[in-house]
Order: structure tokens, then C-alpha cells, then sequence
């Protein structure tokens, strides 16, 4: 009906012109005293014809506009689908729109090529850095543990290197996803590893089951996901434990005993770059860990939420099914 009605709006000048000349001629006939009867067979005929090109004419355009529609999203990536031009103003549209089409693939193209760059850049440059922080992390090691302090904050540099990284290969056009299963349990030991000088500097108690659970996933990307998690952890808990358990049928939860979250905040944890009232008493919260974490589990098809009370903790649920992917 919206169809029709949109066809009544393009042609009401033609239907009112036909209507005035039947008019006028059905007015010029009566005024000669014409016989009714031919006059009214003629207008009929007349009528007739015109009511089978109405017909026609609006089933031409049904057909020209759900065609025109079908190809709307593929225009988005082709202009080969638009269909013949049935008059000289189509036509220039459609001149128009295959301009357009050739000026968005160049600007595409162009845009593609620098962010390709820039993840080649710094992809280099990540893995340049690391060798300067691998000498440093060794010096440290060589003096005998008197600057403790210092090999935190070397392996916070690791950290924001590799979570640069990170940000930029989400961004890229390639991925290296793949998908095996794996044992949830390797995963969260390589996690735990890494983070166990910090567990130990500042006394915080781990609480930690094998879990027996074997996850179909990507290893590399679902580990920087955990270890985030328990990076945000350990940077928000000055005292107590963080529980890394397992509930059926395939979700994983890491709790802590830190500051928690405030209300109004918890919704909006995993946009980029939200830090909330805990990122304002931290100066050094950049609101991108979890913002990427979220990116990844949609990417790895898994869900990832949060619940949290002021004073009392913080738990990450990470739902490990799978669901359909959106690869980026």
C-alpha cells in the first residue's frame, strides 16, 4: 500500500491533467448537445485504455522499486547491479551515484593503505621496544632484587606495549584468528604466571581449581582477555584474594575483594575509554583494557559482563559458548 501510494504521488500532475481534459471535453460535448450514448462509449474506451497503462505503468514501478531496493546494501560494495536507466534523467543519476561509488573505493583504498602502515609501524615498533624493556627487566634481575619498585613499572610498560598492539590488530583488516579447543585450564596458568610477582608484592591470595573444561577458542587473544581481567584485579584490590572459578555450563568468573564499582558506572565499564570514579582516583586508568576485552570475546564469539558492590569486589563473568561470530 506504501508502494501505491508513493506511485499516486509521482504521477497526480498526469492523473489531474487527464482528469481536467475529460473534463473539458465532457463539458465542450454537452455544450454541442451531442448524442449521450457515443460520447459516453468513447469516454469509456478512453477510460479503459488508460485504467490497463495505469495498471501497467504502476506494475513497472512495483517491480523497478523492489529491485532498487534489493540492492541497496550492494551498492555498499558494488555498482554492477543497478538496473537499465529508463530515461535520460535516470540515467544521469545513475552517472551520479557510480561517481560516488568510484570517489568512496578511492577514499577506502587510501584510508586502508595508512591504517595498514600504521599497524605495520607499530607493530615493529612494539617488537623494537621490547627489546630495550627484555635489557632492562635483565639489569633489574642482575641487581639482586633492590628495585622492586622499578620491575613494576617495567612490567606495566609491558603491559601498555602489548595492549597497544592489541588495539591496532583489532583494527586491522586481517585477523589471526584460530579456533581449536583448548584446556581452559593451560590458558588461566599462563595468566597466572605472569602475574604471580605481582600476587606476591602485594600479598593478595589466589584462590584457583583447575576446572577441567575444554573451550573451543583462539588461545592468544582469549589469554590477553584474561589477563586483563586480572590485571584490573589486582590494580583496584590492596588487600584480600581473587577467586578464579568456574560455573556450569561454560562461564568463567574472576573475583576480586577490591574497591568495586560504582553503580552508575558498571554500565558503561566496557566503553573505550570510560575510566569512571575509580579512573579519576587512578590517574594512570586508561579505560581501554575492558573496552578491547569486550571487542575480543564478541570477536571470539563468547559474551563477556560484570556486577560489582561499592567496597566489596568486583566479578568478571566470562560466558565461554559459543555464539555466531562478527568478526571485525
Amino acid at each position: 500500500m506504501k508502494v501505491f501510494f508513493a506511485y499516486l504521488k509521482r504521477k497526480r500532475r498526469s492523473i489531474f491533467l487527464f482528469g481536467a481534459v475529460f473534463l473539458i471535453l465532457w463539458i465542450v460535448l454537452g455544450l454541442y448537445r451531442l448524442p449521450t450514448e457515443p460520447v459516453a462509449y468513447s469516454f469509456a474506451l478512453c477510460g479503459l485504455v488508460l485504467f490497463i497503462e495505469f495498471v501497467s505503468d504502476f506494475l513497472r514501478f512495483r517491480k523497478r522499486h523492489q529491485l532498487l531496493s534489493h540492492i541497496q546494501e550492494e551498492i555498499l560494495n558494488t555498482d554492477e547491479n543497478l538496473p537499465q536507466a529508463a530515461n535520460l534523467l535516470e540515467e544521469d543519476y545513475q552517472i551520479l551515484i557510480r561517481n560516488l561509488f568510484q570517489k568512496k573505493a578511492a577514499i577506502e583504498t587510501q584510508a586502508l593503505q595508512k591504517q595498514e602502515d600504521m599497524l605495520s609501524y607499530y607493530t615493529m615498533w612494539v617488537h623494537q621496544i621490547k627489546t630495550p624493556i627484555a635489557a632492562m627487566r635483565l639489569l633489574l634481575q642482575e641487581s639482586g632484587g633492590e628495585h622492586r619498585g622499578l620491575e613494576g613499572e617495567l612490567f606495566r610498560v609491558e603491559e601498555y606495549v602489548e595492549m597497544v598492539l592489541c588495539y591496532l590488530r583489532l583494527g586491522s583488516t586481517t585477523t589471526d584468528y584460530r579456533f581449536y579447543e583448548y584446556d581452559l585450564d593451560k590458558i588461566l596458568r599462563q595468566a597466572v604466571r605472569k602475574y604471580a610477582p605481582l600476587f606476591i608484592r602485594k600479598k593478595i591470595a589466589l584462590q584457583y581449581e583447575p576446572v577441567h573444561f575444554t573451550v573451543l577458542t583462539d588461545e592468544k587473544w582469549l589469554l590477553f582477555v584474561v589477563e586483563q581481567v586480572l590485571s584490573n584485579a589486582l590494580k583496584y584490590t590492596a588487600s584480600g584474594s581473587i577467586t578464579v572459578a568456574f560455573h556450569a555450563p561454560a562461564t568463567l568468573s574472576i573475583r576480586d575483594t577490591g574497591i568495586g564499582i560504582a553503580p552508575e558506572d558498571l554500565p558503561r565499564i566496557f566503553e573505550c575509554g570510560f575510566t569512571g570514579c575509580n579512573g579519576r582516583l587512578d590517574k594512570k586508568s586508561t579505560g581501554i583494557g575492558l573496552y578491547l576485552c569486550r571487542r575480543i570475546c564478541k570477536n571470539l564469539g563468547h559474551n563477556i559482563g560484570a556486577t560489582s558492590q561499592i567496597g566489596q569486589g568486583t566479578e568478571i563473568q566470562i560466558d565461554l559458548r559459543r555464539r555466531d561470530l562478527e568478526i571485525e
